[in-house]
């Protein structure tokens, strides 16, 4: 029996969720690098102190870091158990960026901080920001021909930045011997540690008010409730199995795709999803860690059933199969830079797919999936200084059963958008001569695929190296229930006045630019849903006014 009231529960989740979101404004507003100022490239979460299992996580956090923290926190958690971790004591903060220890990438970069209460920890603090560079083969960290980890950039195990509330001076010191622009990166640091101190002194204040062990109830009890409303929504699926397949244009280093096989069985108040039939681990970056495997089937299932409250309870019901002897269960010392920007969107594709079968009315065409990477490393003169600049980018989402899909979205696995043009212009020596809508991307349906992005910059003045790390140039993103497939993503480099296409058309790295060169990318389109025959004559007509699409496009297209 609880014995908490419905409105001191509620109080107490608001409160808990309130925490969340002030650390994601702090670390925000607080960094350097526009990729998490602007951008939002981050995430924070209150984890439990027995395993790590999230108890709240902020809304304006990326969602594909949902269950990732929770197994980071939850390895290092286990590492102080074992003694290969040095224990925890008041005001520490560890760093921890491994993808093989519950990551992501190398760039995806993890603090964690115990909050303590009566001589014990009480629950921890993490969060996670992408850090422009890491160091590696080339600036940004998206190496796309990368075969090895170390290729990547600087990995580091479950380590004590912060010792008793002060900066250690020397892992702050190995870890700027070894990344590009350092200099830049103690802002990114302090703002990190600012968001997990703000967490603790709000967590604090909501023990005071209500008590340690109602608080403790509380959580109990929300998890409780996110496992039953999940597997209340599972129960109203028709049992059976739904299978479905995603693919990946390459792995940067052999030129042909990778394949995601899905089994979802729907048996009472549970799914199980089974990733056993995908491709082999591959020699390029485009493996993904088990974390952020099942990471991804948490955000895509977030995404059919947002109404769920984030906890770990709403993981329960979700049984996801090691995909053992796949690229989506990779290990040491396989490359991994893709796997949470690209494969866990094609993961994500490949749920929705299977889900549209059972759940028509729920669930999308799939989205652009992809979130654009493209670095930008080089010298300005001007400034006299080095720099590495990061672009992320948005696309269609794909249309639904009452809707057509939104344009220029951004990706799957979180909220992060695009940058402002004004700042990085400010802060990098480019020019973006276009920035506007990918017109025609939009996949044809009853209702249409939104429509992805279309931009063009240009290198200034100095030298630089630009590299890509995309997807979805070799397939566009598959409609639903008869709808077409997105326009796919297109990457032309011009140097020199001469057009260069990327031989994996989605990745490439190093290529040497100088100025007045100009990078131009077109962001796919959403997949469209249903019969483009179907689709409503003056909806076309309309598309056709606003210049989404030609006459011409519009009558092959919808007839």
């Amino acid at each position: 029996m609880m014995s908490l009231d419905a409105i001191t529960l509620s109080v107490i989740q608001a409160a808990l969720q309130q925490t969340c979101d002030e650390m994601d404004l702090t670390f925000s507003r607080a960094a350097f690098s526009p990729v998490i100022a602007e951008a939002n490239d981050r995430s924070d979460g209150i984890y439990s102190a027995e395993d790590g299992s999230l108890i709240a996580q902020g809304s304006e956090g990326l969602p594909v870091f949902v269950g990732v923290m929770q197994y980071s926190t939850r390895t290092i958690i286990e590492m102080i158990c074992d003694g290969r971790c040095l224990p925890p004591e008041p005001g520490d903060i560890y760093i921890v960026n491994d993808p093989y220890l519950g990551g992501t990438h190398l760039m995806d970069v993890r603090f964690a901080m115990p909050v303590w209460r009566d001589g014990k920890v009480f629950c921890w603090l993490s969060n996670t920001g992408h850090w422009p560079d890491t160091g590696g083969a080339v600036p940004g960290g998206f190496s796309a021909s990368a075969t090895a980890v170390e290729q990547e950039g600087l990995r580091l195990p479950p380590v004590k930045l912060f010792k008793k509330g002060v900066l250690d001076p020397e892992i702050h010191a190995i870890i700027s011997s070894n990344i590009r622009v350092a200099e830049q990166r103690i802002g990114d640091i302090r703002a990190q540690a600012a968001a997990l101190r703000v967490g603790e002194e709000r967590l604090s204040a909501i023990l005071d008010r209500y008590g340690d062990e109602t608080v403790i109830e509380a959580i109990a009890e929300l998890r409780h409730r996110a496992a039953d409303q999940m597997r209340a929504h599972i129960s109203r699926i028709p049992d059976g199995m739904y299978r479905s397949k995603a693919f990946i244009d390459s792995d940067g280093v052999v030129n042909k795709p990778l394949t995601i096989a899905l089994v979802v069985e729907k048996h009472g108040d549970t799914l199980t999803f089974d990733f056993s039939q995908s491709s082999k681990p591959c020699a390029g970056p485009m493996n993904s860690v088990l974390a952020t495997t099942l990471s991804s089937v948490y955000l895509a299932m977030r995404h059919i059933f947002p109404d769920v409250p984030i906890s770990a309870g709403a993981f329960e019901p979700l049984i996801v199969k090691t995909p053992e002897g796949t690229f989506l269960d990779a290990h040491y010392p396989r490359p991994v830079s893709g796997c949470a920007a690209e494969v866990s969107q094609r993961i994500a594709e490949a749920v929705f797919a299977a889900m549209v079968q059972a759940i028509p009315d729920l669930v999308t065409a799939a989205p652009a999936g992809t979130s654009g990477n493209f670095a930008l490393g080089g010298h300005d003169p001007e400034r006299k200084r080095d720099f590495v600049m990061y672009q992320i980018s948005g696309g269609g989402y794909g249309g639904n059963a009452s809707q057509d899909g939104l344009t220029n979205g951004c990706s799957t696995i979180g909220i992060s958008k695009s940058p402002p043009v004004e700042i990085m212009e400010q802060a990098f020596p480019v020019l973006y001569r276009r920035y506007a809508m990918h017109e025609g991307s939009g996949g044809a349906g009853a209702h249409r695929g939104g429509f992805g992005l279309s931009y063009e910059v240009e290198l200034l003045r100095g030298e630089a190296r630009a590299s890509f790390v995309m997807d979805h140039g070799r397939f566009g993103p598959q409609g639903a229930l008869g709808g077409a497939d997105g326009a796919p993503n297109k990457v032309t480099v011009f140097r020199n006045g001469e057009a260069h296409v990327p031989g994996h058309l989605s990745k490439e790295q190093d290529i040497p630019l100088k100025a007045g060169d100009r990078v131009c990318v077109d962001t796919p389109g959403g997949g469209g849903y249903g019969n483009p025959r179907d689709r409503d004559p003056e909806a076309v007509r309309r598309d056709i006014e606003m210049g989404y699409y030609t006459e011409e496009q519009a009558r092959a297209l919808f007839g």
